[in-house]
């Protein structure tokens, strides 16, 4: 059993990509693993400030929900991001939320080893998700021993709540859940 963190970045109502990463939460949570799902949408997460404060006191001094979200990501042993893909790269609020993880570089006691990723776009071609994936192995990069497991590809997907209506990527976000 593992703890998991599954992380939704769209701030849109239908969002495939949440659409997906409930999929994959109920295939984790089947399974028998410690799983939450927690939507960006209702939350307030405002821009890194570069002050590095947060190096200093391990948290950061912006007043807003990312103390507690960034206590999530610390504590859980695996980490799924689950994001549109805005112009070929990943939504600014998977973004923000990278950045203001810098409370935690450098850090011994982080637990996530293991990050996954679920993408929606309306592109078909799965090359689209390029540079959001390189982002985010960017980011994985600075904790030493966490690795980039896999990526979920839903292309070809625009309308809202369009992922429900593809049963073999809603298949593929499930099976993940199951094999974290």
């Amino acid at each position: 059993m593992k703890k998991v963190l599954i992380v939704s970045t769209s701030l849109r109502n239908g969002s495939n990509s949440e659409i997906l990463a409930k999929e994959a939460y109920r295939g984790a949570l089947e399974v028998g693993n410690e799983v939450e799902l927690v939507s960006l949408k209702d939350k307030s997460v405002n821009f890194c400030k570069g002050c590095l404060a947060c190096h200093h006191t391990g948290k950061c001094i912006i007043k807003d929900n990312m103390n507690e979200l960034m206590l999530k990501v610390k504590e859980a042993e695996v980490v799924v991001f689950a994001t549109p893909i805005y112009y070929y790269e990943m939504s600014g609020m998977m973004k923000t939320f990278l950045d203001r993880c810098n409370p935690l570089y450098g850090k011994e006691d982080n637990k996530f080893k293991e990050v996954y990723l679920i993408a929606t776009c309306a592109d078909t071609d799965k090359s689209a998700l390029d540079r959001a994936i390189n982002g985010l192995e960017g980011w994985i990069s600075c904790f030493e021993g966490c690795s980039f497991k896999k990526a979920i590809y839903g292309v070809g997907i625009n309308d809202a709540n369009g992922a429900s209506k593809n049963n073999e990527v809603m298949q593929e976000a499930y099976l993940l859940g199951t094999k974290i």
